[in-house]
């Protein structure tokens, strides 16, 4: 893939907003003084992951889903925290974008939802998920390139991988994030796709 085939996924948007001074000021900071681009992604990603409280694990509000709303509070669900890194990444010039998981909300079975998470333009690897979600027990995401070490494994018949990278966030998951007030009102309608996932 050439770069100009990546340029939907360096630039800014609505809810990417990359160009937020704030956002972009991030980006720099923790840029400064890598060696590589890996350094960089590390950098961006576990800054995501351990400084950006996922807000069902925390209970913390407000519900956020802009990439420069999840810097400012501090907080955001798995698809608002890639959001920011998505961010991040292209305010220091890496190709980002989102990709979705669709899971199983239980130990098993039904009820399905949407778990959002990244992937970056490595040039030597290509397209490379990570997941920012933020670790707890049981999940262990790492950047670890090659091996893609994401926080959640599939194993229910009718959990899925969605295809592709986006360039643009789900209008499901941008529309349940700015809807809700609350994070038990995200909780009680988590997003997800009607019928089976592509």
């Amino acid at each position: 893939m050439d770069r100009s085939e990546l340029q939907a996924y360096l630039g800014a948007s609505t809810h990417i907003d990359a160009d937020h001074p704030a956002v972009a000021a991030t980006a720099r900071r923790l840029a400064a003084g890598a060696r590589s681009e890996a350094d960089i992604v590390r950098a961006c990603f576990e800054f995501v992951r351990d400084e950006i409280a996922h807000s069902a694990d925390f209970r913390r509000n407000p519900v956020t889903c802009r990439a420069s709303s999840v810097l400012q509070h501090g907080t955001g669900f798995c698809y608002a925290k890639s959001h920011l890194l998505a961010a991040l990444l292209r305010a220091n010039g890496i190709p980002a974008g989102l990709c979705y998981q669709r899971l199983a909300t239980g130990d098993r079975a039904a009820p399905y939802c949407l778990h959002g998470l990244n992937a970056v333009w490595l040039a030597d690897l290509g397209w490379y998920r990570l997941d920012p979600r933020g670790n707890k027990p049981g999940i262990d995401a790492r950047f670890d390139p090659p091996r893609e070490l994401l926080a959640f494994s599939l194993s229910d018949p009718q959990e899925r991988d969605l295809p592709g990278v986006l360039a643009e966030p789900l209008p499901v998951v941008v529309e349940v994030l700015e809807r809700c007030d609350t994070v038990e009102q995200v909780l009680a309608g988590l997003p997800d796709l009607a019928g089976d996932p592509p």
